[in-house]
């Protein structure tokens, strides 16, 4: 019969996973890369250049170079940052992740305990849910327009919880390209939002894994390039390379970075995959940018055609200046859970709003 493992484990785990991958034809619930635009020939020479000049240091944990990762990897992000967010850090003030979720994850375990309070954005990346529920951790959504966060709200809503004697851990925010909306917040209410967590004493945690990724204008000042000593701030790899290369990084100050550090107990973050993305990046950045920037905004429009063909004015959405994804609402009286399982036979998948809502009830359709 074999031993019961069942009986050893713990209460509330999450449901049992399917090993085995499931791509539909029609895949629009998870940001994947267009497999034909990945720069294979080019990864392929930097992977073994890497490997000749620098295979022996594999024997090593993290190359014998800081916990922190790639000496290069971290020269890179902080060139880049300085040059596109308006942030000013040195290569110790980075660290480097197994892409952006144990970015999230780390940022999680240095902050939060269970009965603590944070507020997310109204609509916001599904993935943050299942995390703090499991961290025993509550929320509140903060209200949200066509140019993200609204602060006058914010200061409201954060008062009512004084009154209730709550001081939210962080405010989690999306300001560049937010994940679902696609709204880019402006410069003049960055300032404001950071004026009004100062004031109510509430950390932020800035994720900026889409800023890469946006094609039409330039994108505000980071939150972090504004005031570094109130934010912490992660990005990503995975929109601007490959989903399968996971390689992330996070900023902060330096108390809060070492204590993150202590927290990754992974060994160090692949350093092949560090290795591919500093080569490729160091000499392809930008025209690598440009390249993915124009089939993405070709893919919108597409999108965006056939949703006006086939919904007309059933289908409300904004047309986002970069990101992998539209947020779509159909009218009130629609419940998109009822037919998702339906679309998915039919080999269409999509993310049901409920499952990036604060409160679902309100993303139903």
């Amino acid at each position: 019969m074999g031993f019961a493992y069942a009986s050893r484990f713990r209460s509330g785990l999450p449901d049992p996973a399917k090993p085995a991958a499931f791509l539909a034809p029609f895949n629009f619930s998870v940001g994947h890369n267009d497999p034909e635009h990945i720069p294979v020939d080019a990864l392929a020479d930097i992977a073994a250049r890497a490997i000749r000049e620098q295979g022996q240091r594999l024997a090593i944990y993290n190359l014998g170079q800081s916990g922190l990762g790639h000496d290069g990897l971290r020269g890179f992000v902080c060139r880049k940052l300085r040059e596109s967010r308006g942030i000013e850090a040195r290569p110790d003030d980075v660290l480097i992740t197994s892409g952006s979720l144990q970015g999230i994850d780390l940022v999680n375990q240095l902050m939060l305990e269970r009965g603590d309070h944070v507020i997310l954005e109204d609509f916001t990346y599904g993935a943050v849910f299942a995390r703090l529920r499991r961290l025993g951790v509550t929320w509140s959504g903060a209200a949200l327009d066509a140019d993200g966060i609204v602060p006058d709200a914010l200061a409201s809503q954060l008062e009512t919880l004084r009154g209730r004697g709550i001081v939210p851990k962080y405010l989690y925010t999306i300001p560049t390209i937010q994940n679902p909306t696609g709204s880019v917040m402006p410069l003049e209410r960055r300032h404001r939002l950071l004026d009004v967590c100062r004031r109510y004493g509430v950390a932020i945690f800035e994720d900026e894994c889409y800023t890469d990724v946006m094609w039409t204008g330039e994108a505000p000042q980071a939150l972090y390039g504004i005031d570094p000593s109130a934010v912490i701030h992660i990005g990503s790899f995975s929109k601007s390379l490959a989903p399968a290369l996971r390689v992330g990084y996070v900023l902060a100050a330096p108390d809060a970075l070492a204590r993150m550090l202590a927290l990754k107990s992974d060994g160090g973050t692949a350093a092949i995959e560090q290795m591919l993305v500093a080569g490729y990046f160091e000499s392809h950045f930008r025209d690598h940018l440009a390249r993915l920037g124009d089939v993405l905004k070709r893919k919108r429009d597409v999108m965006i055609e056939a949703l006006q063909e086939n919904f007309g004015t059933s289908a409300e959405f904004a047309r986002p200046d970069g990101g992998l994804f539209l947020w779509v609402k159909l009218p009130d009286a629609v419940d998109v859970r009822r037919f998702a399982a339906a679309a998915a036979a039919e080999g269409v998948t999509f993310n049901v709003g409920c499952e990036w809502a604060c409160d679902p009830e309100r993303a139903r359709s």
